[in-house]
């Protein structure tokens, strides 16, 4: 059992007017411990215009099963120091999932968004794994197992994937094995528990958003640059999916007429010339063909070992090759931002994914030729950063894309 459940199953017990006003009491005070922590019953009956009696009674009964506590006391204001409550961080769970290409990440996090020791990556993904659905069954079962806690205790599963996502059916139009119907009944049945999918980078920005540099701030692009190149997009404070859940496509804006062929279909694509796979195959072309680098020996001459990381490890210690590979790509990465930059007009900018790695190897170059690339008024005003929650913020971002769907009316309970 979780505090959502038991909210819910504690009405459906009991369907009248006045138990629907406490259910609906108990979700908004459920809501505001989660996003603002611990609170007087004086704060509580300001934030929803109840009385002391009402909230005592409720707040009383929620404390009776374990799911909101009494921290003692907080600053006095003149008189009585007042208690305060909050929820039990272990009231509810959250199963975060991060499906990739070639690898998925796992990690269960409490009410209080801590998560519960260290995540957990298979180095298996959409690409790679024999049956994806299967694994992703066994690795969670295993989680939940070893952190002794109930798949009831879970309030949902957050999931993250890549590819084009069609938000409002929930399709993904780019991985088949992952069926052709709503994602989210599907994951909700796989896990026997509410599950909820969002496309990889804007799980990110969400991630920015509420854990990261952009927590104060309401328009943000993130860059997701790992073996391809993604956007998440806050505008007004809100997660921007577009008319069919497909915005972001940074990677996909063309770059160079008549380029190189992309596995989209076009040619040119910014991902034909900056993301971590064409840096890669680059790499591989050239040392084969005699290039002196670092990067072979770190891979002991096996070409295919070579990885993005692997090039900039080597930048980082000053192997000329790998650095031209990076400045090359940054260079178009920036010629992408000053677009952006341009349409958007954003607080900032902020770089994340596997590319982040190289640092101010890429952002003293991406800073640079923006001053070439993007009117100064534009410039000036916007923060062209790295990611400070570096390869964490995919599952972060699975916080919001649970939380945003909890501590609300379910569709079947809503009365008009």
């Amino acid at each position: 059992m979780n505090i959502v459940d038991h909210i819910i199953n504690s009405y459906k017990e009991n369907k009248s007017a006045a138990s629907y006003k406490k259910f609906l009491l108990k979700l908004h005070l459920a809501r505001i411990f989660y996003k603002e922590g611990q609170k007087a019953i004086s704060e509580l009956c300001d934030e929803t215009n109840n009385s002391i009696p009402s909230l005592t009674a409720v707040l009383n009964e929620l404390t009776e099963a374990g799911w909101v506590q009494n921290f003692g006391s907080g600053e006095s204001k003149g008189g009585r120091k007042p208690a305060l409550f909050g929820l039990n961080p272990d009231a509810g769970y959250i199963m975060a999932i991060e499906i990739s290409r070639d690898y998925c990440r796992l990690s269960i996090f409490n009410m209080l968004n801590q998560s519960l020791g260290e995540l957990v990556e298979i180095d298996k993904g959409l690409d790679t794994a024999a049956d994806i659905l299967l694994l992703l069954k066994k690795e969670s079962s295993k989680l939940l197992k070893s952190r002794k806690i109930k798949n009831e205790q879970i309030i949902g599963y957050g999931i993250t994937i890549p590819g084009l996502i069609d938000i409002r059916k929930g399709i993904s139009y780019s991985y088949p094995q992952l069926g052709s119907g709503n994602l989210n009944t599907m994951f909700t049945r796989l896990f026997g528990r509410p599950a909820f999918v969002e496309h990889d980078t804007k799980s990110m920005v969400l991630g920015e958003s509420w854990f990261g540099l952009a927590q104060r701030m309401s328009n943000v692009l993130f860059l997701n640059i790992g073996s391809g190149i993604g956007m998440g997009i806050i505008i007004n404070g809100n997660l921007y999916h577009g008319h069919s859940g497909f915005s972001g496509e940074f990677g996909h804006i063309q770059m160079i007429q008549g380029g190189e062929l992309c596995y989209c279909g076009k040619n040119g694509c910014l991902e034909t010339v900056a993301s971590g796979t064409t840096i890669v195959r680059k790499a591989i072309a050239e040392i084969e063909k005699g290039k002196s680098s670092i990067i072979s020996n770190q891979v002991n001459n096996v070409m295919q070992d070579i990885k993005l990381i692997t090039i900039i490890t080597a930048a980082k210690q000053g192997d000329q090759f790998a650095l031209e590979l990076l400045e090359e790509a940054s260079e178009y990465i920036a010629r992408g931002i000053s677009t952006i930059l341009h349409l958007f007009n954003p607080e900032a900018v902020i770089i994340g994914g596997e590319m982040a790695e190289a640092e101010d190897l890429i952002l003293n170059t991406i800073r640079q030729k923006l001053n070439k690339y993007a009117m100064f008024q534009l410039k000036k005003d916007t923060q062209i950063i790295l990611s400070v929650l570096h390869q964490k913020s995919g599952l972060l971002g699975a916080i919001p894309v649970v939380m945003s769907n909890i501590f609300v009316v379910p569709k079947d309970l809503e009365q008009h």
